[in-house]
């Protein structure tokens, strides 16, 4: 029995605490119960405290959609980039891969791991931007077509392009190109 609570096994808990790859464990209502030595040195002792309270901002949206996904046994697993907040208030891009935990048929919380991405400026998001422009930018400086953004953020092509135009008029700009360009702050060629 871990002191947060959640009874993970002693044997189990042992393995995964010696892994160095940033891990979590998360019970059914979002709480963060276990985290792993890595995890903790990426982002600081987050136990305790509501895994959206560790997500920035611009992707708490999302990060709720997926953690729910899991928890009603909808999703087996979730891939998705983002920014954490570490306890020292720094911003943290990581690649999150999670799954449901379950006892028989029934989920009893989430478990992911985090792999940072520290080639990733980080900046805060624009101000002009709302927290789903702040996504599609995300996934456009990634590559990413209309297509897959509205695949990806499960909304319609149409949708997706609309967020494309206000992104664009918020930033000034008139291609995706310079929307990268503008939110990492250098100018295009």
């Amino acid at each position: 029995m871990m002191a947060t609570g959640f009874s993970v096994g002693g044997d189990i808990e042992q393995a995964l605490g010696d892994v160095g790859v940033p891990s979590y464990v998360l019970d059914t209502t979002g709480v963060v119960r276990w985290i792993n030595p890595a995890a903790e040195r990426l982002v600081g002792d987050v136990r305790g405290r509501l895994f959206t309270s560790v997500v920035a901002p611009e992707d708490s949206r999302r990060a709720r959609e997926l953690f729910t996904r899991k928890v009603l046994g909808t999703s087996a697993a979730t891939e998705a980039t983002g920014v954490l907040l570490s306890t020292a208030g720094e911003r943290v891009a990581v690649e999150i891969s999670a799954v449901p935990l379950k006892n028989g048929e029934q989920v009893v919380g989430v478990f992911g791991l985090l792999e940072e991405r520290p080639g990733d400026r980080l900046t805060a998001p624009h101000p002009n931007l709302t927290p789903r422009q702040v996504e599609v930018l995300r996934l456009l400086e990634q590559g990413r077509s209309t297509k897959q953004i509205a695949a990806e953020l499960h909304l319609s092509t149409e949708t997706v392009r609309n967020h494309i135009r206000r992104l664009f008029r918020a930033l000034g700009v008139n291609s995706r190109l310079e929307a990268v360009a503008a939110a990492r702050g250098v100018s295009p060629a």
